[in-house]
Protein backbone atom coordinates (compact mmCIF):
# COMPACT_ATOMS: atom_id res chain seq x y z
CA UNK A 1 0.00 0.00 0.00
CA UNK A 2 1.19 3.44 -0.77
CA UNK A 3 1.43 5.28 2.39
CA UNK A 4 2.16 8.67 0.95
CA UNK A 5 -1.30 8.53 -1.50
CA UNK A 6 -3.23 7.68 1.62
CA UNK A 7 -1.52 10.65 3.71
CA UNK A 8 -2.39 13.24 0.24
CA UNK A 9 -5.84 11.20 0.68
CA UNK A 10 -6.44 12.25 3.92
CA UNK A 11 -4.93 15.60 3.17
CA UNK A 12 -6.91 16.54 0.41
CA UNK A 13 -10.15 15.11 2.25
CA UNK A 14 -8.97 17.49 5.60
CA UNK A 15 -8.55 20.71 3.16
CA UNK A 16 -11.89 20.36 1.13
CA UNK A 17 -14.17 19.76 4.84
CA UNK A 18 -12.13 22.41 6.32
CA UNK A 19 -12.41 24.89 3.07
CA UNK A 20 -16.39 23.66 3.08
CA UNK A 21 -16.92 24.86 6.41
CA UNK A 22 -14.85 28.35 5.73
CA UNK A 23 -17.04 28.98 2.84
CA UNK A 24 -20.17 28.00 5.18
CA UNK A 25 -19.28 29.80 8.20
CA UNK A 26 -17.69 32.89 6.34
CA UNK A 27 -20.94 32.68 4.27
CA UNK A 28 -23.35 32.36 7.06
CA UNK A 29 -21.81 33.56 10.03
CA UNK A 30 -21.83 33.51 13.91
CA UNK A 31 -24.81 34.64 15.30
CA UNK A 32 -25.35 35.65 19.02
CA UNK A 33 -28.01 34.33 21.53
CA UNK A 34 -30.62 37.21 20.83
CA UNK A 35 -30.11 36.39 17.25
CA UNK A 36 -30.54 32.78 17.23
CA UNK A 37 -33.41 32.88 20.44
CA UNK A 38 -36.08 33.95 17.28
CA UNK A 39 -34.65 31.41 14.38
CA UNK A 40 -37.40 28.20 13.94
CA UNK A 41 -36.24 25.27 12.26
CA UNK A 42 -36.62 26.48 9.14
CA UNK A 43 -34.18 29.34 9.95
CA UNK A 44 -31.47 27.40 11.72
CA UNK A 45 -31.80 25.33 8.84
CA UNK A 46 -31.21 27.74 5.93
CA UNK A 47 -28.22 29.35 7.97
CA UNK A 48 -26.45 26.16 9.24
CA UNK A 49 -26.85 23.34 6.91
CA UNK A 50 -28.21 24.74 3.59
CA UNK A 51 -24.91 25.00 2.24
CA UNK A 52 -23.82 21.29 1.94
CA UNK A 53 -27.46 19.50 1.82
CA UNK A 54 -29.16 22.09 -0.20
CA UNK A 55 -31.91 24.47 0.58
CA UNK A 56 -34.74 21.72 -0.03
CA UNK A 57 -32.59 19.50 1.83
CA UNK A 58 -31.30 17.02 -1.29
CA UNK A 59 -27.37 16.95 -0.49
CA UNK A 60 -27.40 19.54 -3.39
CA UNK A 61 -25.75 22.72 -1.35
CA UNK A 62 -23.58 24.92 -3.10
CA UNK A 63 -20.21 23.15 -1.03
CA UNK A 64 -21.68 20.05 -1.69
CA UNK A 65 -19.48 19.33 -4.83
CA UNK A 66 -16.64 19.67 -2.88
CA UNK A 67 -16.81 17.17 -0.51
CA UNK A 68 -15.09 13.99 -0.65
CA UNK A 69 -18.32 12.46 1.17
CA UNK A 70 -21.75 12.05 -0.06
CA UNK A 71 -23.79 14.63 1.41
CA UNK A 72 -27.04 12.67 2.31
CA UNK A 73 -30.60 13.65 1.26
CA UNK A 74 -31.99 14.52 4.38
CA UNK A 75 -35.86 14.34 3.10
CA UNK A 76 -35.02 10.31 3.29
CA UNK A 77 -34.04 9.89 6.80
CA UNK A 78 -37.29 8.02 7.51
CA UNK A 79 -37.49 6.35 4.33
CA UNK A 80 -34.14 4.98 5.08
CA UNK A 81 -35.37 3.81 8.50
CA UNK A 82 -38.46 1.96 7.09
CA UNK A 83 -40.74 4.95 7.40
CA UNK A 84 -39.56 6.19 11.22
CA UNK A 85 -38.29 9.06 11.56
CA UNK A 86 -35.06 8.84 13.76
CA UNK A 87 -36.02 11.74 15.87
CA UNK A 88 -33.05 11.22 18.72
CA UNK A 89 -30.66 10.12 16.20
CA UNK A 90 -31.21 12.96 14.04
CA UNK A 91 -31.03 15.10 17.40
CA UNK A 92 -27.19 13.50 17.98
CA UNK A 93 -25.95 13.96 14.55
CA UNK A 94 -26.29 17.27 14.65
CA UNK A 95 -25.59 18.02 18.35
CA UNK A 96 -22.14 15.92 17.33
CA UNK A 97 -21.07 16.67 21.13
CA UNK A 98 -21.08 13.03 22.22
CA UNK A 99 -19.69 11.85 19.15
CA UNK A 100 -16.69 9.30 20.22
CA UNK A 101 -13.21 9.76 17.68
CA UNK A 102 -13.20 6.00 18.44
CA UNK A 103 -16.20 5.13 15.94
CA UNK A 104 -14.70 7.09 13.10
CA UNK A 105 -14.37 11.08 12.33
CA UNK A 106 -17.04 13.42 11.70
CA UNK A 107 -18.10 14.57 8.39
CA UNK A 108 -20.11 17.66 9.69
CA UNK A 109 -19.54 20.78 11.70
CA UNK A 110 -20.38 20.15 15.63
CA UNK A 111 -23.37 22.13 15.63
CA UNK A 112 -24.22 22.01 19.13
CA UNK A 113 -20.74 23.26 19.89
CA UNK A 114 -21.77 26.30 17.49
CA UNK A 115 -25.09 26.37 19.03
CA UNK A 116 -23.84 26.61 22.49
CA UNK A 117 -20.97 29.40 21.89
CA UNK A 118 -23.83 31.10 20.34
CA UNK A 119 -25.91 30.67 23.42
CA UNK A 120 -23.21 31.18 25.93
CA UNK A 121 -24.55 35.06 27.50
CA UNK A 122 -28.17 33.20 27.64
CA UNK A 123 -29.10 32.88 31.04
CA UNK A 124 -29.44 28.72 30.51
CA UNK A 125 -27.53 27.97 27.85
CA UNK A 126 -27.76 24.05 27.70
CA UNK A 127 -31.60 24.67 27.61
CA UNK A 128 -31.14 27.12 24.67
CA UNK A 129 -29.42 24.82 23.08
CA UNK A 130 -31.00 21.91 22.97
CA UNK A 131 -34.11 23.91 22.19
CA UNK A 132 -32.38 25.16 19.04
CA UNK A 133 -31.89 22.15 18.42
CA UNK A 134 -35.06 20.69 18.69
CA UNK A 135 -36.34 23.22 16.11
CA UNK A 136 -33.76 22.03 13.35
CA UNK A 137 -34.83 18.48 14.30
CA UNK A 138 -38.41 18.92 14.29
CA UNK A 139 -37.68 21.10 10.83
CA UNK A 140 -36.52 17.96 9.12
CA UNK A 141 -39.17 15.93 10.01
CA UNK A 142 -41.11 18.15 8.75
CA UNK A 143 -39.67 17.85 5.04
CA UNK A 144 -39.20 14.05 5.07
CA UNK A 145 -40.35 12.40 1.54
CA UNK A 146 -44.05 11.07 1.80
Amino acid sequence: MNTTRTGNSKLMFALHWASALIVAVAHFGYASAEELSGYSGAELYRRYCAACHGVHGRGDGPVASDMNVVVPDLTRIAKRHRGAYPEDDVRRIIDGRAVHMAHGTRDMPVWGVQFGAAMSSDSHPAESTNELLGRLVEYLRSIQAK
